[in-house]
């Protein structure tokens, strides 16, 4: 069986595993849920999802400085770092302009019972406009790549790669030569680590379903499957019709093309552990350059969160029903600002989304304390999401490589001749 096989083999396995487990074991106490799930399960999930995470920063660091060296002294970098941040944006617009649309139109809210006390929702603080703009540039780029500020180590390794570029013809050959070098080890241990992944799937699927079980999607129904649907609305239709109106190439290549990555997404739930994956998809299956594609899928990973956006739009539309206030027209178009502008700088983890959303709700006049409604589901949801967000990188990579002569078309085509 292929790699991506083995996945999905894992995750169905992982889902009847956990709703196994949740149905013999309602108890939190019950040793089955103490120590199997949340201690065998949770811990062996918990090693994959770090040995994915301990590849980040490298990857991307040194991805994107031989990308930025062989890039440096092209005159079109400027222009393709707009192009790629723009498509970004306006696909994150785009997401949560028709969320609030289908949210206003099924309107998930009405009719759902308030809950006589509901409990209060810790909302983090965010930072100011100004903050996130200084926060961008790195003061200590050893810092930056410790803690994992994905934003600075981008930064720096721009600058570290057109330095390069512009260097001295003997330092500059050596320098790409060794970068060179270093990617292609980085990419041999991605590669060993990804036959971890059917192990590390089953046991986070085993966890996530033993503790929720079937009854928070039930409660919950119209809500979760309202923002199911428009998270596949966007995921395979406008993805699709975007690459094919700006680039002309098949969505059904594409979509077949990025299955593994989805899956990744899927079962990781955080876009920064899944850049391995979509730059070794974007480059090798895709045909896309190394100069856009290490550029634009860690920024992607960073600034891309269609996913969040719409599940910020449909649960503004459902909060809002629920308790019965009426935000009007400049409110909504204020959440379409204010959560598109929130997906900058929005770390690629899981559970981020929440404490955007708290954030819109404030904006929009709506209580914080409804996020509590839909807490319950939104772990699962939010591996949906990532699941959409990876896809978005890869559609923008590959729609910026082909404006820009980047692209591998007869790549693109190809099929894949290992999936593994």
């Amino acid at each position: 069986m292929t790699l991506t096989k083995r996945i999905l083999l894992a995750m169905i396995l992982g889902v009847g595993t956990g709703v196994l487990i949740h149905l013999i074991a309602p108890s939190e106490d019950h040793f089955l849920r103490a120590w199997l799930a949340r201690g065998l399960f949770d811990g062996i999930g918990q090693v994959f999802i770090a040995s994915l995470t301990l590849l980040v920063v490298p990857l991307v660091f040194v991805s994107l400085v031989c990308g930025s060296a062989a890039l440096g002294g092209h005159s079109r970098m400027g222009a393709m770092a707009v192009k790629t941040i723009g498509l970004y944006l306006a696909t994150t617009a785009v997401a949560i302009t028709l969320a609030l649309g289908i949210g206003q139109l099924v309107k998930p809210g009405e009719g759902i019972d308030m809950p006589g006390e509901v409990e209060e929702f810790q909302v983090a603080d965010k930072p100011s406009l100004k903050d996130t703009l200084v926060g961008i540039f790195p003061s200590n780029p050893v810092e930056a790549m410790a803690e994992g500020n994905m934003l600075q180590v981008i930064v720096f390794a721009l600058l570290l790669g057109i330095a390069i570029s512009r260097s001295e013809h003997k330092a500059s050959h050596y320098m790409q030569e060794f970068f060179g070098h270093l990617n292609t080890v980085v990419l041999k241990l991605v590669m060993i680590l990804m036959h971890l992944a059917p192990y590390g799937v089953f046991c986070l699927l085993a966890k996530l379903f033993a503790d929720l079980g079937w009854s928070a999607i039930a409660d919950l129904a119209l809500y979760f499957f309202t923002l199911l649907f428009v998270l596949l609305l966007q995921g395979l239709g406008v993805y699709s019709l975007l690459l094919k109106l700006l680039t002309g190439l098949n969505p059904a290549i594409f979509l077949r093309k990025m299955r593994s990555v989805m899956v990744f997404g899927f079962s990781t739930a955080s876009s920064n552990a899944t850049i391995p994956v979509t730059l070794r998809t974007v480059e090798q299956d895709l045909g896309v350059d190394n100069r856009v594609a290490s550029f634009s899928v860690p920024l992607g990973a960073t600034i891309n969160m269609d996913g969040t956006a719409i599940m910020q739009g449909v649960a503004t539309a459902f909060i809002a029903q629920v308790y019965g206030i009426d935000i009007g027209l400049m409110g909504y178009l204020m959440v379409v600002l204010t959560a598109t502008l929130a997906s900058i700088g929005t770390a690629g983890v899981p559970g981020v989304g929440m404490i955007t959303l708290a954030m819109v709700l404030q904006q929009a006049g709506l209580p914080v304390e409804g996020v509590a409604l839909i807490i319950g589901v939104d772990r699962l949801l939010d591996m949906v999401r990532t699941a959409v967000n990876v896809t978005g990188d890869a559609m923008v990579s590959t729609v910026v490589a082909n404006s820009e002569k980047l692209l591998d078309r007869k790549q693109f085509e190809r099929p894949i001749s290992n999936e593994d």
